[in-house]
């Protein structure tokens, strides 16, 4: 792999056994970091137990980690590039570990909220800094893409096995255990990472805008909270206006970039070969993957009756082709297929996973687990490409904030195929019910089954309605992925690297 753009003929130096051992040093806090995304879903009854939280408060154990983790983002890449993205990391290891035995541990639900908090922090910190070290020690691009495909493939299995590894412990422990396994990998880190991990930070930083940092988490988390909760709420007043806000922050944040002296997210990255198409796509590929994620995990359990822990053990089948995907679409660009036909392939793939979905009936477990796996194999083939072009093109001194771009666009991406797919689905459903039901039951699924036994055949429609509305949401995915497909030559026409 060369980029013909490049005035040099040297060859980047290869990474050797060393390099290849620290990278999986760095895969396991990548995993745990991942799974804290989904690892509470079958804590919560026995956390609720014990700690007695209120609804609001329930809420914000499951989704303060999320959200400091997106609003965090492109603070903790700058600050890696500064400080240096080794320091950082252990740093962010050790926050990540003493977080993990506080939550373990807690009390009382601010004490466990307090804890999730600061696990989002060292998250933020943990996922640029492990791809700006990704760029650093691979600096043989073959050997990059290889190594990207790696932690793509890493990164979408931790959300997977998330909550199954909750469900296993939780059976046979207490809930404190499902952050507790996050220590031994940290512990790992921070011993082996100072011996084998390379420092490397922006020679030239210049000064750190603090007046950024505010900005950025304005623009972010509004945003991010406003599109989480259209899908089940609907397009209200209090979730519309916060996207609004945030999407104004946006606008101050950008225009303080490209006017600061010394900007937390330099103006010059978007004007690497391919870098902008590299997150713009990156950001179709996330809106896919999280947009069907909404549907087929209420599928398994609520319309076909599926235990937690039996839908998350089912959901890990379409996990084996999602592993081959990144490899296979990096052999694929390594043995002389352009790039954008590689991610052409993915999109095409990825809307036919959604077409599948589209034909699953209301008994059709096989259908949907297939789809998924489809699905899920083109995006990560699309995602894999995405960030191995925008690392790539990134000058090495500014990784850490090229990495963060990329992860908050994915989680802008993710959240607005939720809100966008959601409401789709929702729609239908409330469509598709009948005029008769009980307004919880026209609502939502979970309120029809709910009191379900007091109306005759109302589990039935609501089952059928909620499949109609998954049907509907995956024509609309289908169409989106197909889009991206025709558009992502265009995009990428000009970018000439393999």
């Amino acid at each position: 792999m060369t980029n013909p753009t490049s005035t040099t003929t040297t060859p980047a130096p290869r990474a050797g056994r060393r390099e290849w051992t620290a990278l999986g040093v760095l895969m396991l806090p990548l995993l745990l970091v991942s799974m804290d995304v989904s690892v509470l879903y079958f804590a919560i009854p026995a956390i609720s137990a014990d700690l007695e939280p209120s609804g609001t408060q329930q809420l914000w154990i499951f989704d303060i980690y999320a959200f400091v983790l997106a609003g965090l983002l492109m603070t903790m890449g700058s600050l890696g590039d500064r400080i240096g993205r080794r320091r950082l990391l252990l740093a962010g290891a050790a926050a990540f570990g003493a977080a993990s035995v506080v939550a373990a541990y807690a009390n009382s639900a601010e004490t466990l909220i307090a804890a999730r908090a600061v696990l989002g922090v060292g998250g933020a910190t943990l996922l640029p800094s492990t791809m700006a070290l990704i760029r650093t020690m691979f600096t043989d691009p073959g050997q990059r893409a290889k190594a990207i495909g790696l932690w793509s493939g890493v990164m979408t299995a931790g959300i997977a096995l998330g909550s199954v590894m909750s469900g296993v412990l939780v059976e046979y422990f207490w809930w404190g255990s499902v952050f507790l396994v996050n220590l031994p990998a940290m512990a790992l880190l921070l011993v082996l990472g100072p011996v084998l991990l390379p420092e490397s930070r922006d020679p030239a930083p210049g000064r750190f805008d603090w007046a950024s940092v505010p900005l950025s988490m304005a623009a972010v988390l509004p945003v991010i909270y406003g599109l989480k909760e259209i899908p089940s709420e609907g397009w209200h007043t209090e979730y519309v206006v916060p996207v609004a806000v945030g999407l104004l922050f946006a606008a101050l944040f950008v225009r303080r970039q490209r006017t600061a002296d010394s900007p937390m997210i330099s103006p010059a990255l978007f004007r690497g070969p391919g870098f902008a198409p590299a997150v713009v796509l990156n950001l179709v590929s996330s809106f896919g993957m999280m947009g069907s994620a909404f549907f087929t995990t209420q599928y398994l359990q609520s319309v076909l009756g599926r235990s937690a822990l039996e839908a998350a053990l089912w959901a890990l089948l379409p996990s084996v082709p999602i592993g081959m995907a990144a490899p296979l679409a990096t052999s694929l660009v390594q043995k002389g297929v352009e790039r954008a036909h590689v991610v052409t392939a993915g999109f095409a793939t990825a809307a036919a996973g959604y077409a599948l979905l589209a034909l699953a009936g209301t008994d059709s477990m096989g259908l949907v687990l297939v789809a998924c796996g489809v699905l899920a194999s083109g995006i990560v083939m699309v995602i894999s490409q995405m960030t191995d072009l925008a690392m790539g093109a990134a000058p090495a001194e500014r990784a850490g904030s090229a990495s963060s771009l990329l992860e908050t666009g994915a989680e802008f991406g993710g959240a607005l195929g939720m809100a966008v797919l959601g409401s789709i689905g929702t729609a239908v459903y409330r469509h598709e019910m009948p005029s008769s039901a009980p307004a919880p039951a026209r609502e939502t699924l979970g309120g029809a089954l709910a009191v379900a036994d007091r109306v005759p055949g109302l589990a039935t429609a609501a089952r059928e309605a909620f499949t109609s509305g998954m049907q509907g949401a995956a024509v609309a995915g289908a169409v989106v992925l197909a889009g991206a497909a025709v558009a992502a030559p265009v995009a990428l026409r000009r970018i000439r690297v393999r």
